[in-house]
């Protein structure tokens, strides 16, 4: 499976107001990543493209739960 995309980083702000829609989470300490899954492969990567799939065994455990999904944020 190939990566769709890449994570969003984190962008600094002047005030805090999202438009109509749309939604934001805190910077916190950690990685940012993108996980992709299918019905056959879960892949967990860094948004430098470092493959955190074999050191997070239960978010490829979990993400089995899920539909054709892509998620992304900070772990």
């Amino acid at each position: 499976m190939e990566m769709p995309r890449e994570p969003m980083p984190a962008q600094p702000v002047d005030t805090f107001h999202l438009p109509a829609g749309w939604a934001a989470e805190p910077k916190w300490d950690g990685y940012r990543a993108l996980l992709a899954h299918d019905q056959d492969q879960t892949l967990l990567r860094s948004r430098h493209g470092t493959d955190f799939t074999p050191g997070f065994p239960e978010l490829v455990a979990a993400a089995a739960a899920l539909p054709n999904v892509v998620l992304g944020g900070v772990m």
